[in-house]
């Protein structure tokens, strides 16, 4: 598109003719090359792990490395999953994310609605504390908490890789944004109708707010069934540990440089995020746009 510019120059006005099209598309290109750039950078330890996961002990030692391997050795699975008792760790890290999350949805679900529809004395002050707590990391409060679980005798079980995340301090703040766009209006009505309060969350709160619900509970999902550092701490037993010391375990166990069977063993850990994500990926975007979080 071409438009016509006039600048006053001595006294006198010049026209210039410039190309606006051409600067689009400019722009959209480099646009275009940027996104490139980061989906490479992002995606190419996941190809990566995949091909090496099909290779044999030694297309891993090639150089330059084999990308596409010439015979797919699909018996990597078998052989990673028999190395290990991956059953008994796949079924622990079942049992905790699960748990995780349905006791984070009892707890922040009643917490969010309360901060978002009922005005009483101190919720600023404790929701500023919830905030607080979203923002301390994980590290800081390690040490306190496994001393804690240790006082209570329960170390070296599942429990103290349930308990201290019952409370999601992130679900929280999300969900009470969430809450504070449903009218409230929609609320009085039901009470007028002699409706509880948890049927207002069961029957009204819940349905509408599946969207951030979905969205927290993929986060936490990610985020424990991934986790290595608390498992590894407060864990010494095989019957209680999950699938990440069990990968790590496989590296020891299969020696360093068997990175087929390693990478074959990560593969396996990886698919259910994929799936679960695939399954929830709208839903993330539906929270995000209607939570006024931008």
């Amino acid at each position: 598109m071409l438009i016509q510019e006039k600048k006053q120059v001595g006294g006198k006005l010049r026209y210039r003719i410039r190309d606006h099209s051409s600067l689009r598309l400019l722009k959209r290109l480099l646009g275009f090359v940027a996104k490139l750039a980061v989906l490479i950078v992002f995606i190419f330890p996941f190809l990566w792990m995949i091909s090496t996961s099909l290779q044999t002990f030694e297309e891993t030692l090639a150089f330059p490395p084999t990308w596409i391997p010439a015979a797919p050795q699909w018996h990597n699975f078998a052989e990673a999953m028999r190395s290990a008792p991956f059953v008994t760790y796949a079924k622990n890290s079942v049992i905790i994310t699960v748990s995780v999350i349905v006791l984070q949805m009892i707890v922040m679900i009643p917490a969010a609605y309360a901060f978002a529809k009922y005005r009483f004395w101190g919720r600023n002050l404790l929701f500023g504390i919830v905030l607080l707590a979203f923002m301390i990391p994980g590290q800081v409060t390690f040490i306190p908490v496994y001393l804690m679980m240790a006082d209570w005798g329960i170390n070296n079980t599942l429990l103290p890789q349930i308990i201290p995340f019952m409370a999601n301090a992130f679900g929280i703040f999300l969900l009470r944004q969430y809450f504070m766009q449903i009218p409230q209006e929609i609320i009085e009505s039901a009470r007028l109708d002699n409706a509880s309060e948890f049927k207002i969350m069961q029957k009204i709160m819940i349905p509408m707010a599946v969207p951030a619900l979905a969205t927290v509970a993929l986060f936490s999902f990610v985020s424990h069934w991934n986790d290595y550092f608390w498992p590894l701490v407060v864990t010494d037993s095989t019957a209680v540990r999950p699938l990440t010391i069990g990968i790590a375990m496989l590296r020891e166990s299969e020696g360093v440089s068997n990175w087929h069977i390693i990478m074959a063993g990560n593969v396996v850990l990886v698919l259910p995020i994929l799936i679960v994500y695939l399954f929830a990926s709208k839903q993330i975007v539906k929270a995000f746009v209607y939570s006024g979080i931008k």
